[in-house]
């Protein structure tokens, strides 16, 4: 595929394998799902790459051949996230998330187009993963009785010695 091109995963049959972790199944309607856990499973058809030219590796080949891959996720619309990790990889996804909603995801590390395609989706699916995890509730406690002495402690230890670096003044006259 020339450079600037633009291909679905679901277009590409080699592409059977997933990620480590996520392995790709059909379902009844033939499109291939992306399983991230056991309650979120990615549409192919959602994921969307460009291929660019890459720079790094790659001798003259690098001139030539577009292997980078900029994979595209709109999490914004996606019908197979959840509100609450939708919420959560918005804030994971950090500068990586356009206005518009939509994760964009650049790997280049590699030489091979095929390398750099499963390093792309390997980190969304890493990313969704992390999002999927709630966090754990603070639970509010109260400090212990001996930790409260040993503050007051420390605080009466500190004080002393700032009054014991201050100026002497005599009261004479």
């Amino acid at each position: 595929m020339p450079a600037g091109r633009c291909a679905t995963l679901a277009a590409n049959p080699r592409m059977m394998t997933g990620p480590a972790g996520a392995a790709l199944h059909d379902t009844r309607a033939g499109l291939r799902m992306i399983r991230v856990t056991n309650s979120i499973n990615l549409d192919e058809s959602e994921i969307e790459e460009h291929f660019i030219r890459s720079s790094g590796p790659g001798g003259q080949n690098v001139n030539k051949v577009a292997t980078a891959v900029q994979l595209r996720f709109d999490v914004q619309r996606s019908p197979n996230l959840p509100e609450a990790v939708r919420e959560r990889l918005k804030r994971l996804a950090g500068r990586r998330l356009t206005s518009e909603g939509v994760l964009v995801i650049d790997a280049r590390r590699f030489r091979t187009r095929e390398r750099n395609r499963r390093d792309a989706l390997e980190r969304l699916v890493a990313l969704v993963r992390r999002a999927a995890v709630a966090p754990t509730p603070r639970k509010a406690t109260r400090p212990t009785a001996a930790s409260r002495r040993r503050r007051l402690e420390a605080k009466q230890r500190r004080g002393a010695l700032k009054r014991s670096r201050r100026r002497v003044t005599t009261d004479e006259g």
